[in-house]
């Protein structure tokens, strides 16, 4: 069986897609490289971040579901997503940052020997960065070149997605006999799971927690993890597994930027497994990735009624030079 990669991409849901691109843009300064809409939901924009190439494992992508209420945190939800830095003084030169753009923070804290700075945006949605300073395993990405932070301290890629979790013992065994993940250590009422190569690119951070209330899906939470699997064979091969493991699955479904595969693995925890390719930068050039409307050829003959029903948002930045600061 081939295993998964790693993570491949982080979907919330956010209240404003606006103040959703000026943070991630002006802010954390990962790179917008693809605006559409949801496929499924053509008056939701759906914006990808990432890093400066888009490559696989490195995007966090949002819908602006209209009339959505604000999600609650609590236990039974992905509650958390990281992003690499390539050092330790990256995490200090973000707690300046933060500070200075008033940004919400924990500090510096360390967990499994990573050093980690947790922090929130506008929505209240859960972040942290995670250093690579002591890290082994899936490679990171290409820092935005021509974005606001300099290169030495930009984040690179995906880190480890968090879970919290009321039945671990099921988790965990879905996890390892399923999903061949390993269970390598453990601290507290968290457990980190590895994949593939391992490391903080294919990790999943499992928090037990019977305590808290149900979570609530809304702006400001999680909507869906994916993981990285190499290629349509290798998709349909995991389509097959999970059907043999008795899981409710979507099939096969073709998001132009990748092919995927859907399943609810637990209590509103859905894992979607996506392949590496095609990516995002075959209907755009690279000096102007996100910067107009892109839409997949199936939704092409509709683009007029599109553009009517999501209002403009500028995401031109080709012509701006960002000051590194």
């Amino acid at each position: 069986m081939n295993h998964l990669k790693g993570v491949h991409h982080v979907t919330a849901i956010t209240s404003s897609a606006e103040k959703n691109y000026e943070f991630f843009t002006y802010v954390l300064g990962m790179r917008l490289v693809k605006k559409t809409v949801n496929q499924d939901d053509i008056q939701t924009y759906h914006l990808f971040f990432a890093d400066d190439k888009g490559s696989a494992g490195t995007d966090m992508t949002f819908f602006d579901f209209p009339g959505i209420p604000k999600g609650v945190h609590g236990t039974n939800e992905i509650s958390k997503t990281s992003f690499r830095v390539p050092s330790d003084a990256a995490l200090d030169y973000w707690v300046k940052r933060f500070d200075r753009l008033e940004v919400k923070h924990t500090g510096i804290k360390e967990q499994f020997g990573k050093k980690t700075l947790s922090f929130v945006d506008f929505d209240d949605q859960q972040y942290q960065l995670i250093s690579d300073e002591f890290n082994k395993g899936v490679e990171s990405g290409t820092p935005w070149q021509k974005g606001p932070i300099p290169l030495e301290y930009a984040i690179t890629g995906l880190g480890p997605v968090f879970v919290r979790i009321a039945n671990f013992d099921y988790f965990k065994e879905m996890l390892e006999k399923v999903l061949l993940f390993k269970e390598t250590d453990k601290e507290g009422s968290f457990h980190l799971f590895e994949v593939g190569e391992g490391g903080n690119g294919a990790s999943v951070i499992v928090e037990y927690n019977a305590i808290l209330p149900q979570a609530r899906q809304g702006y400001g939470t999680v909507h869906h993890a994916a993981f990285r699997v190499e290629n349509r064979t290798v998709l349909e091969e995991w389509i097959e597994r999970l059907s043999g493991f008795g899981f409710q699955t979507s099939g096969y479904v073709n998001r132009h930027f990748f092919e995927s595969l859907y399943a609810r693995v637990a209590p509103q925890i859905l894992f979607e497994f996506a392949t590496d390719g095609p990516g995002f930068m075959g209907d755009e050039p690279y000096e102007t990735l996100g910067e107009k409307l892109s839409l997949p050829p199936f939704l092409e003959p509709k683009r007029e009624e599109i553009e009517k029903l999501v209002r403009p948002i500028d995401t031109v930045r080709s012509t701006k030079e960002f000051v590194k600061e």
